[in-house]
């Protein structure tokens, strides 16, 4: 199976370590490693300081780097290049993108987040919900520096993302870090969805890219 993984951050790394070995798997990210990164970025140390992310995972876990940011104008022909795609991406308005890029290409993605010690993941699917069915519009939190992370719960999701790659699962998991506890929410489509079920054009929207 391809699997793609945008985002070799705090949600990508550990998705990349559960699938090692197992699958064709590419990263994609266009930063470097940075000294705030490490403590919730499981494949770098302070050796890999200043080098770019993508190459350094990539030899981790034996995957193919893309050395670039992934956008609204790139991501269709990405998907189609693969089996099923990981969000690791960290930014409202990029992870509407690339749930666009899923239900325009047929592609299933696996949705994560994580915001201090809460997160979440979600399949996104032919025929089931997208994440404009949950958000019409992206909701830009603060970022990671501004909110904190919990490095182990970065950890939990993201492994739970590499699960739902290999088994999806309907709903949105949602994970409490103070309780260790995962419950999952049903989800449905919204009749007022501006994507689904009709196709949409998401090349006119360039979104930029963060990660966790």
């Amino acid at each position: 199976m391809r699997v793609l993984i945008i985002g070799a951050g705090g949600l990508g790394c550990p998705a990349a370590l559960a699938l090692k070995g197992q699958h064709a798997l590419t990263l994609a990210d266009p930063d470097v490693v940075e000294l705030s990164n490490l403590h919730r970025q499981i494949l770098y140390g302070r050796d890999d300081l200043g080098k770019p992310k993508a190459v350094v995972a990539a030899e981790r876990v034996g995957a193919t780097p893309l050395q670039l940011r992934v956008t609204a104008d790139n991501a269709p022909d990405l998907f189609r290049r693969q089996d099923v795609v990981i969000d690791a991406t960290d930014g409202g308005q990029t992870k509407l993108a690339l749930s666009d890029a899923a239900v325009h290409t047929g592609v299933p993605l696996v949705y994560g987040g994580v915001l201090r010690e809460h997160g979440q993941a979600m399949v996104i699917r032919p025929g089931g919900p997208c994440l404009r069915c949950l958000f019409a519009e992206a909701v830009e939190g603060p970022s990671c520096a501004q909110a904190g992370i919990l490095g182990t719960v970065a950890g939990v999701v993201g492994t739970r993302q590499a699960e739902l790659a290999l088994a999806p699962q309907d709903g949105l998991h949602v994970f409490d870090g103070k309780r260790l506890h995962w419950r999952t929410v049903a989800v449905r489509r919204a009749k007022d969805c501006p994507v689904c079920p009709a196709s949409v054009d998401i090349t006119k929207e360039v979104c930029p890219m963060t990660y966790v």
